[in-house]
């Protein structure tokens, strides 16, 4: 089926035959969509290995670098999030990708042309009005095209946009301001975005909603609104305490990953371009590893319990909650890294089989919308809140321990990994009798 430009079929059942998709397209589209949410987080969190050296040029307290890194960021990506994906549900998930992408990446090259914070904080917002179309979109195509036996596995490859993503933002962050500076970085960083949103346009297929799945070949005239997903959503005890857990382990996640580069700086005495390519080591491959095994064990272990899509991330949590003390208290940077490969395997086990269940327990028409709700959450709690809580507890400190505050107000934002390892063992207790319940509702559409 081509690309739609407008609302899909609203009849009982499609007149044209169903689609086939060979295994090595629909490899081709999950591998695509991956090198998107590769782009999207490298713009998102580029900024981090340049925020010292924004700091200094621009005489900037760490609040005002919080307020950058989360709330100005997270407050239009997370709520823009929402209506974008109800758009999502009813129209062509792949031309809004394509608009969304070429946002982002061309106000990701504004940021290198900022002059003052004002400019800076105006591109940042641009980019997450870009970046908020991108995921809710991504999940909804990929559930259509991989069935449900292999979707954590499948969601847990696209997932690894996040740790690719960052190594990719470290390494040439890193390199590019220390030789360049930093608005090479965001230069270098936005254009080839550009250039993927014209090959995604062009390679990529719009699927009939609901075709991974057998039992989908009725399409329901009616499009549930926003209230009718918001509702649904909220009734399943497992996505209820899902979403708090994935909320608790992004405050955690985003107070660590924002300001590491800036801790390695001050308290190690870390130059740029070490820090961008010993933490695109560490957070790279271990966040690689963690990503992938959290998605394949999940799929693996829930062919025997459900629960295992949760309980597994909780375990992530748990350890992530442990390792903190390491990064954050070893003495010698080498000692550091360590615990941050070991850290970045535990804490991204969660990704893959997070969106998995939530795209499982959602109906075929509200699985954008569905997964933004997640976003939603995840964004606004960790994305917004953490970063900025570690930069006002920073400087609060800062009169009493100097340049040694950010490191104990990034240890204190971490300790909400023991409450995302309670939540996730609360929500995998629920789970056997929701997926169910959904698989039934799934049969009848």
């Amino acid at each position: 089926m081509d690309n739609n430009n407008g609302p899909e079929s609203t009849g009982l059942m499609d007149a044209a035959p169903p689609v086939i998709y060979s295994t090595d397209y629909v490899r081709y589209v999950v591998g695509i969509l991956t090198v998107v949410y590769i782009f999207n987080f490298m713009d998102r969190q580029i900024l981090s290995i340049l925020m010292e050296p924004i700091r200094r040029e621009m005489h900037l307290s760490d609040t005002q670098l919080g307020f950058l890194g989360g709330v100005a960021f997270a407050l239009f990506y997370a709520t823009l999030g929402i209506p974008i994906a109800r758009l999502a549900d009813q129209y062509s998930r792949v031309n809004l990708i394509t608009i969304c992408l070429a946002i982002w990446s061309f106000m990701t090259l504004l940021c290198g042309m900022a002059a003052n914070f004002m400019q800076l904080l105006a591109a940042r917002i641009g980019v997450g009005i870009g970046e908020a179309g991108g995921g809710p979109s991504s999940h909804s195509l990929i559930a259509d095209y991989v069935p449900v036996q292999n979707r954590a596995t499948a969601l847990g490859i696209f997932s690894l946009g996040v740790p690719i993503g960052l190594m990719a933002g470290f390494l040439a962050g890193g390199w590019l301001e220390q030789h360049y500076g930093w608005r090479a970085a965001f230069l270098a960083a936005g254009i080839p975005g550009l250039i993927l949103a014209v090959i995604f346009r062009l390679t990529v297929k719009e699927p009939k909603r609901g075709h991974s799945q057998i039992e989908a070949q009725i399409v329901h005239a009616d499009q549930p609104s926003i209230g009718q997903v918001l509702h649904h959503m909220r009734a399943i005890r497992t996505f209820r305490f899902l979403a708090a857990a994935a909320a608790m382990q992004a405050f955690a996640g985003y107070s660590l990953i924002q300001w590491l580069p800036s801790f390695l700086a001050r308290s190690h005495q870390m130059s740029s371009g070490d820090i961008g390519f010993w933490l695109a080591m560490t957070i790279g491959a271990g966040g690689g590893i963690g990503t992938l095994g959290g998605g394949y064990f999940a799929d693996r272990f829930s062919r025997q319990n459900m629960g295992w899509q949760l309980w597994l991330p909780g375990i992530g949590s748990l350890a992530g909650a442990l390792l903190s003390f390491g990064v954050m208290l070893a003495g010698r940077p080498e000692a550091v890294l360590v615990f941050v490969f070991a850290h970045a395997i535990a804490v991204n086990a969660y990704l893959g089989p997070s969106f998995a269940a939530t795209q499982t327990l959602s109906p075929v028409r509200m699985r954008a919308l569905a997964s933004a709700l997640l976003l939603f959450v995840i964004n606004i709690v960790g994305l917004g809140l953490g970063p900025q809580f570690v930069g006002i507890l920073s400087d609060l400190l800062r009169p009493a321990l100097g340049e040694e505050s950010l490191r104990y107000a990034i240890l204190t934002g971490c300790m909400t990994y023991f409450a995302a390892a309670l939540l996730f063992a609360i929500a995998g207790r629920a789970a056997r009798e929701d997926f169910r319940h959904a698989a039934k509702l799934a049969a009848q559409q």
